[in-house]
């Protein structure tokens, strides 16, 4: 039971710091917050070329995005991979005239609420999810920045 961080390349491990603030974070969310328990969770960082190749592949979806998460959950413990794309954080980073770390830490708890059975299909589902990351999100920053 733990969270994994891994890279397509070393370039991109480098963008990411903190990651046992990270860490420490998504536990408490899962565990403090939702009362689950943290099973393992595989974080995967790309660049954009691998990240479509996935989504045709898993998803048959044909176009570019910023995460895509397999969900392994059972009742009461949280399992899954979580591919992210870095070059995709930082655009939307740019798009939303945020820190590229602000955007990451939004992709990163966007996964874990997926996990926790959050969905977006519809706009009330987009919203919901965009309340819950924003709470998240002021957590991590009050707890460990």
């Amino acid at each position: 039971m733990a969270i994994f961080f891994s890279y397509k390349t070393p370039s991109i491990s480098n963008r990411i710091s903190n990651k046992n603030k990270i860490k420490k974070w998504i536990i408490y969310i899962i565990e403090k917050e939702f009362k689950k328990s943290v099973g393992d969770i595989n974080f995967y960082f790309t660049d954009d070329t691998e990240i479509l190749e996935i989504n045709k592949k898993y998803l048959a979806h044909n176009y570019y995005t910023d995460i895509i998460t397999f969900n392994y959950c059972t009742e009461n413990s949280i399992s899954g991979d979580i591919v992210i794309s870095v070059d995709t954080v930082k655009t939307n980073a740019k798009d939303y005239n945020v820190t590229f770390e602000n955007e990451l830490h939004r992709v990163i708890v966007h996964g874990i609420l997926h996990l926790l059975g959050f969905d977006d299909s519809t706009e009330e589902q987009k919203k919901e999810i965009r309340e819950k990351e924003n709470w998240a999100l002021k957590i991590f920053y009050s707890k460990w920045n």
